[in-house]
């Protein structure tokens, strides 16, 4: 239900994923209660990976499941970005993106509901910038452009 209020309400593609499910810009997957969620790198094209493993941090799904299969998979073409939330699940995966040379965001405090995940990537050192929600599309369309990619190869 969450997947299909968000699609409905949204500019991009939104649904619950599945495993096997293609990695494709413009579309955002929400993870289904109670699984992991992971992503794998493939020939024919970028897959989500569905995982019953135990909680950690106390969750399933854990952001730092997520976020370690994606310093793996896609090391410094990566960006993890940290938003509202309990806790400090996540902090330790977005360690792992940034220090595999992706970029890692974390939402502002003044823009949070709840602070604690941010926080604690922040305090940790593995958040890069600090942004606040209202700015967090506009510089996540720049930072994934096709021109800076390009840009980026060359380099």
């Amino acid at each position: 239900m969450f997947a299909r209020r968000l699609n409905e309400s949204c500019a991009i593609d939104v649904k619950e994923a599945q495993s096997g499910d293609l990695l494709i810009a413009g579309r955002a997957l929400i993870c289904p209660g109670n699984r992991h969620i992971k992503v794998r790198r493939m020939p024919l094209g970028n897959i989500v990976v569905l995982s019953d493993e135990a909680r950690v941090n106390g969750h399933r799904p854990s952001v730092d499941v997520l976020f370690r299969s994606v310093a793996a998979e896609f090391g410094g073409r990566s960006i993890g970005v940290l938003m509202t939330g309990m806790g400090d699940d996540g902090a330790l995966g977005m360690g792992l993106i940034k220090s595999g040379g992706g970029l890692t965001i974390a939402q502002s405090e003044e823009s949070c509901v709840v602070f604690g995940m941010p926080k604690a990537a922040i305090e940790r050192g593995y958040a890069m910038r600090v942004i606040a929600l209202d700015l967090l599309a506009n510089t996540l369309n720049i930072q994934s452009s096709p021109e800076r990619a390009a840009r980026e190869v060359k380099v």
